[in-house]
């Protein structure tokens, strides 16, 4: 054989990507940019080095030790080479302290998040017990215990690996899923006054964090969601033994191996109550909404991945004589990958933004409304595009998108997590829809109306998708199930309208400051892919439809 393919290769993953830096230029001032540039530098490096190096290497796992050889339970887990440099790069990249830097203000999220953009893929999903340690920092503080928060929150932000400390969120359970009420873990006080916690958790993905966060029912009261109580405990004693907590087994996962997602037995293990003994879900909720826009910016991550190896092998490969680059039909595949991942990246980071300015206390009212409606939007639609774009990476490289030792299959297998973890799509399509029932679409509708306004075009495409998002909103007013049989549909054609407002705010911007028509040509492409996911659904037929398996 004479010819050999040349594998695709990335640069430095900062300096290559126009959407992100064009981003940045818009939004963070420029005496802010100048100083984060240089981290920013030194992770699009990281994450093009990773890459690069991965095909050279073998893959490697975590490893789970139960006992060790004189028959003591040690319940050891081995991680893989990037999970045991993860403190290392967190701390000094500031991934989770730049998210609460009260000296970057509003910005802060915008600044962290673009961290986040750029190691995440390098990682091997360390960002997961990332972003619940963000998430259970944020709860932490939101809560007003000011032990917990004096022993905890300096550790979760510290800029040390020496001090840094991970924590987890435990909910899930078998019989509850999304449905924590269900919940069965419960929580004892002995005579020593010192609470104590029993049951079983399924899905533990930061079990190797030094501390968790997690709901159970205190002995003696009722049933249902608002009996749980949320608790902090630490998962190893002073010598370093677990505490009454015991890790059964570690999943056996379809994507993101890497990361030990562990099913445990709490067993007297100790705990502190957080605040009051209920309402923990209340309590719990400033976790999801980080961990689900961390969802949103990792889904991006993986979009940005696969969008930079699928332009670099058009370069490298030809066939019929042209490379794929040259090609029409490829051109327009990739064209339209990129309009979609330029939308998301502009939503999703606008919800940064949201929950930068809201940190920092100078949201509005409408503002803050917004953040409630866009977080599980962004999070639902990234997760399922992420899917979808990392499915047609594959094709796009044609057989060797097939083949393991070339890393592409992990792309689409671990971008399978993001339309689950933190809330299925239909999970959150009802959560949004919640949302609506409670403060109507007005300050969707306000803030969409003012982006156009601000671009100088008339928009009037993405403005009567709008008016019909609002149409079928009040037409399913009084019929609870098509309410709720279209609580997809309507989610994502909120979402895409959004999406769209904001790409339009930014095209003409780059336009005018930049001279780059690129976003604006993302934009046309984007509004020809349509916006609308709307639809009247009939209850009878999909109920026959859906139980269509049964004799």
């Amino acid at each position: 054989m004479s010819f050999v393919q040349s594998a695709p290769e990335l640069g430095n993953q900062y300096r290559d990507d126009r959407v992100l830096r064009s981003y940045l230029a818009r939004t963070l001032p420029a005496a802010l940019r100048e100083t984060i540039e240089p981290d920013l530098e030194l992770l699009g490096q990281h994450a093009a080095d990773a890459w690069n190096e991965r095909t050279h290497r073998p893959r490697s796992e975590p490893v789970f030790t139960p006992w060790d050889a004189w028959g003591n339970r040690v319940d050891r887990i081995a991680l893989t080479p990037a999970w045991q440099e993860g403190p290392g790069i967190a701390t000094r990249h500031g991934l989770i302290a730049a998210g609460h830097d009260e000296a970057t203000g509003e910005h802060a999220r915008v600044h962290q998040f673009a961290l986040v953009y750029l190691y995440h893929v390098a990682s091997e999903f360390y960002t997961c017990p990332l972003a619940m340690t963000d998430g259970a920092a944020t709860a932490l503080k939101a809560s007003g215990n000011a032990a917990l928060i004096a022993r905890a929150v300096p550790r979760f932000l510290s800029r040390d690996a020496a001090t840094f400390w991970l924590s987890g969120q435990w909910m899930t359970e078998t019989a509850g899923g999304s449905d924590v009420g269900r919940s069965e873990t419960e929580a004892r006080r002995g005579a020593d006054g010192q609470w104590r916690l029993y049951g079983r958790k399924w899905f533990t993905s930061a079990v190797v964090g030094e501390a968790a966060l997690t709901l159970a029912r205190p002995e003696g009261v009722g049933s249902g969601g608002s009996a749980l109580a949320m608790f902090y405990l630490e998962t190893h004693d002073a010598e370093g033994r677990w505490q009454g907590v015991r890790i059964d087994r570690l999943k056996d996962k379809l994507g993101t191996r890497e990361l030990p997602t562990a099913e445990i037995h709490l067993d007297g293990a100790l705990a502190t109550p957080v605040g009051e003994l209920r309402n923990g879900v209340r309590m719990i909720a400033p976790v999801l909404n980080i961990t689900r826009l961390w969802n949103a910016v990792c889904s991006l991550a993986t979009m940005r991945r696969c969008l930079a190896l699928a332009r670099d092998y058009a370069h490298r490969r030809s066939a019929f004589g042209r490379t794929l680059l040259e090609q029409p039909l490829h051109v327009d595949t990739l064209a339209g990958m990129q309009a979609e991942f330029e939308a998301a990246f502009h939503l999703s980071f606008h919800v940064a933004e949201l929950l930068g300015r809201a940190q920092a206390g100078v949201a509005s009212a409408g503002e803050r409304a917004l953040l409630r409606l866009l977080t599980p939007l962004a999070k639902l639609w990234t997760g399922k595009l992420a899917v979808k774009i990392a499915s047609e990476t594959l094709e796009a490289f044609g057989g060797m998108g097939y083949l393991e030792d070339t890393g592409l299959p992990q792309l689409l297998r671990d971008a399978q997590v993001y339309p689950i973890w933190e809330g299925t799509t239909n999970v959150l399509a009802l959560d949004a829809l919640r949302v609506l029932e409670g403060g109507g679409l007005a300050p969707w509708r306000h803030a969409l109306d003012a982006l156009l306004d601000a671009t100088g075009a008339d928009h009037a495409a993405i403005r009567a998708d709008a008016d019909a998002a609002e149409a079928w909103l009040r037409g399913c007013a009084d019929d609870r199930l098509a309410l709720e049989a279209g609580a997809r549909g309507l989610a994502l054609t909120l979402t895409r309208c959004f999406a769209a407002a904001l790409l339009a705010r930014h095209a003409a911007w780059a336009l005018s400051v930049q001279a780059d028509r690129r976003p604006h040509a993302a934009l046309q492409r984007f509004l020809a892919h349509g916006l609308q996911h709307l639809r009247r659904h009939d209850i009878d037929d999909a109920a026959t439809l859906a139980n269509d398996f049964h004799p």
